[in-house]
């Protein structure tokens, strides 16, 4: 089964920075609250990129480095695709 999640339509179009703290929208929360809803249930996960306003460096290594973290690199390597515009 494949999940596609549009990050701007699912999540928010101005992503934030790294943890919770950092504010709104940050990579902690799209991890714990879209990625990882739908890691162990899907395998393939398709993440669109486009339709933001841009990304902090901060929310892409938390969401996913942090992902690779809890999951291990291979897997998730091997699970997510991206696609951009």
């Amino acid at each position: 089964m494949v999940k596609i999640i549009n990050i701007a339509k699912d999540f928010s179009d101005s992503p934030g920075a790294r943890y919770y703290d950092d504010g709104d929208f940050s990579g902690q929360q799209f991890r714990d609250e879209i990625l990882l809803k739908f890691f162990d249930t899907y395998d393939e996960i398709i993440v669109n990129l486009d339709g933001t306003e841009g990304y902090a460096t901060s929310f892409l290594e938390e969401s996913f480095g942090g992902l690779a973290r809890l999951k291990g690199i291979d897997l998730v390597l091997k699970k997510i695709k991206f696609i951009s515009e």
